[in-house]
């Protein structure tokens, strides 16, 4: 009994000693989130002091290449990341990946160190002056806590509130004298719904305007492939015998694009896109907004006689669509609901699309050229990360994906995302267990917005191939340049980059790739290799349409 008793008092103890700190790892433990992404500053180190043997801290050398590695991360794990930024300065840095996650519905709890509460007045050096006004509106809940104690509390509604659709970031400013206050008890550490099902009224609507339609058509989104549904759009395609498109500009692939109703990806402009669907009396897009436009070419959104049904976890995204009757719900859940219920089409299936013709050798490569080798030498179960928009069109011309999660970019369109992303991917391969292939495509200008990450993939011994197609320019602000007519814009050329010298200046193995023959190879050894490998192919210069 007297031991007991000592047992129970010595708990008592340890929880009146517990501090805002041990509480709040607590927390992340019970939360599964302890890995760690960041760029320690001064006002963090006291949350960091003492770094628990069971987390995992990923060091990166600037906070927008930290945030870009959690939400890499997040997606391939398909859970939450935390990052964890310095104050001010570190959030500005990190801004515009913050928008990409914004974009990517990207589940991220961001925190940022905040001067000493005491010090507040007198706005020292590193506070924060108005932290929560800094983010917005980019992520879905900004936050200080008025009590230290609070911290805890408020990490757990920063978590329910990143992941519940849509999901997205959301931000908490900790000051730096918070993490050794004495705790309140602990919050529960809660569970919330992720997923919600359709209005069955609504979707009985949209079935009964599917089943009625002459010519429907499918746009799908990345939210299709978020939501793991590949198998329900592919259902639903084939009962409705339905072309599929992808939406423009996407940011995840939601169809198997080996699927003989699969006709590409469809073009980020109003008048083009719109002439893409003539001949068709329905389309239903599912996961994506209506529509993600780029450069504007005026004319009708839809052709005439044609009814758009929307499909969005988003009510944001419902309400600012130009047309079309929306259905908010799970992009997955819907399909599957109207697979169910829609009957089999009396109709011919549609036309394949036809294949890209065959390229011409030479050197330097085309842009074509080069992805038909990557596609020749494709891993099987790869993994891509995207960011050469100059040579997108090429590259989707190319390579097709036909296993979900296997292709990431960034939605915002914002440079500095797809090579940190491909870093948190590749880690996310590893820590799940998954071990698929991770290959980065991205572009001589993007690749140095984040190049910083590579020092990191090398640290962390990602077996991670980055192939840089260079053409020593901004290509794709040369296309918007030719398409809006406004010659002469300065500082579009990229001489003097030796790609291959920075790289292995971060630690990374390189190799010059000149041929189509010599890529296979190079990617070959590359995801065998202990680390990351970085190879730059030297690209023809023309300039490809924008559209």
């Amino acid at each position: 009994m007297r031991k007991a008793l000592d047992n129970l008092v010595a708990r008592i103890d340890s929880k009146a000693m517990a501090t805002v700190r041990d509480t709040t790892y607590e927390l992340l433990r019970a939360l599964g989130m302890t890995t760690v992404f960041g760029n320690p500053g001064s006002t963090e180190e006291p949350f960091l002091q003492d770094f628990p043997d069971d987390f995992h801290y990923v060091l990166a050398l600037q906070e927008a290449s930290a945030v870009g590695m959690a939400d890499g991360y997040a997606q391939a794990t398909g859970g939450p990341a935390h990052v964890n930024l310095h104050t001010a300065p570190g959030t500005g840095n990190a801004m515009g990946n913050i928008v990409t996650a914004w974009h990517n519905r990207t589940p991220l709890i961001v925190t940022a160190g905040q001067q000493t509460r005491e010090m507040l007045l007198l706005e020292p050096r590193l506070a924060a002056r108005h932290p929560t006004e800094l983010p917005q509106p980019y992520v879905k809940w900004a936050h200080e806590p008025v009590r230290a104690q609070d911290v805890p509390a408020a990490l757990m509604r920063a978590y329910a509130t990143a992941v519940q659709p849509p999901a997205g970031p959301v931000f908490l400013s900790l000051p730096l004298d918070d993490w050794a206050q004495p705790a309140d008890p602990p919050p529960q550490a809660r569970t919330v719904a992720t997923r919600f099902a359709p209005d069955p009224y609504r979707l009985a609507e949209f079935a009964t305007a599917l089943a009625g339609s002459r010519s429907p058509a499918i746009v799908l989104g990345a939210a299709v492939d978020r939501a793991g549904a590949w198998e329900h759009a592919v259902a639903l395609a084939e009962r409705l015998a339905a072309p599929v498109w992808t939406a423009p500009a996407p940011e995840r692939t939601a169809f198997p694009e080996d699927h003989p109703y699969f006709q590409g990806v469809l073009p980020f402009a109003i008048a083009p896109l719109a002439e893409r669907l003539r001949g068709h009396d329905t389309v239903l897009v599912v996961g994506a907004p209506v529509f993600r436009y780029y450069p504007h070419v005026p004319g009708e959104t839809l052709p005439d006689g044609v009814r758009l049904l929307h499909v969005t976890d988003d009510p944001e995204e419902a309400a600012r669509a130009p047309v079309g009757d929306s259905l908010l719900g799970d992009a997955g859940l819907a399909l599957a609901a109207l697979a169910d219920r829609v009957p089999p089409a009396d109709r011919p299936a549609p036309p394949v699309r036809a294949e890209s013709p065959a390229v011409a050798d030479g050197v330097p490569l085309s842009a074509d050229a080069l992805f038909a080798a990557l596609a020749a030498h494709w891993p099987e179960d790869g993994v891509l990360v995207q960011e050469s928009p100059s040579n997108l069109a090429a590259l989707r011309r190319r390579l097709r994906f036909t296993r979900p999660g296997s292709y990431f970019t960034m939605a915002s369109g914002g440079l500095g995302y797809g090579l940190p992303a491909a870093v948190g991917i590749a880690l996310a391969q590893r820590d799940t267990g998954r071990q698929r292939p991770v290959v980065a495509v991205i572009g001589d200008g993007s690749f140095h917005y984040s190049v910083q990450a590579l020092w990191t993939a090398a640290q962390l011994r990602l077996p991670l191939a980055v192939v840089v197609p260079v053409n020593q320019q901004y290509a794709i602000l040369k296309a918007f340049a030719d398409l809006k007519q406004t010659p002469g814009v300065p500082g579009l050329d990229l001489p003097g980059l030796d790609i291959a010298a920075i790289a292995r200046g971060y630690g990374c193995a390189a190799t010059v790739v000149d041929t189509a023959d010599g890529l296979g190879e190079a990617l070959g050894t590359a995801l065998r290799a202990d680390g990351p490998t970085v190879l730059p192919v030297p690209i023809r210069t023309d300039i490809p349409p924008i559209l």
